[in-house]
């Protein structure tokens, strides 16, 4: 059951979620135990930085469900391993029908690996250093969820400037909500009501 705004939707198991979920139950599960929990990890954040430059055009749901593939195809998104991985590499992983076979976000993954590999410093601090201030209320809709903000268009920037790709101000947006950064569970949803 969703509510009038499709902002909260009642799942089987009788909670509220963000009204994005939906059914699947891989869904269910990245809403309630990982989107918008903080995440200061330099792997896990490299994954997250990777999958949302694959999904750009894409549904999420796409993504979660061929994580286990992506995390195969790039040494579980060990960032040593991952800079060096190489044209065959590429190659190999443009047949490859179990991840996204886009050739400019896989060479972008590899890219991406090799300059954090040489930032010289965490890439978890560099991320963390343009999250925004906490809000001083929950949002109450999905449609006041936003698409960019300035601490995402600026992030997006240094990251450009930095020589990664596939970083778009949207983009970054989306690892600040996954990576919780931001926190845009919507007024009624479980999770809000568990922090």
């Amino acid at each position: 059951m969703t509510d009038a705004t499709g902002s909260l939707r009642v799942g089987a198991d009788g909670l509220a979620r963000c009204g994005w979920v939906g059914d699947d139950a891989e869904y269910r599960r990245y809403h309630d135990e990982e989107w918008g929990r903080p995440l200061r990890d330099d792997r896990a954040l490299f994954e997250k930085l990777c999958l949302e430059g694959f999904q750009a055009g894409l549904s999420w749901i796409t993504i979660l469900r061929r994580r286990p593939a992506f995390r195969a195809a790039f040494h579980g998104f060990e960032v040593d391993r991952v800079a060096v991985m190489d044209e065959s590499d590429v190659a190999r992983l443009v047949a490859d029908p179990s991840i996204i076979r886009h050739r400019g976000k896989i060479e972008a993954t590899i890219g991406n690996a090799r300059v954090t590999r040489d930032l010289g410093h965490s890439l978890a601090a560099l991320i963390w250093s343009f999250a925004p201030p906490g809000r001083s209320s929950r949002l109450v809709t999905l449609s006041e969820i936003p698409a960019i903000t300035p601490e995402s268009t600026a992030l997006s920037r240094e990251l450009r400037a930095r020589g990664y790709r596939f970083v778009g101000p949207t983009t970054m947006y989306a690892l600040m909500q996954s990576a919780g950064l931001v926190d845009d569970h919507v007024q009624g949803c479980h999770r809000a009501s568990a922090d």
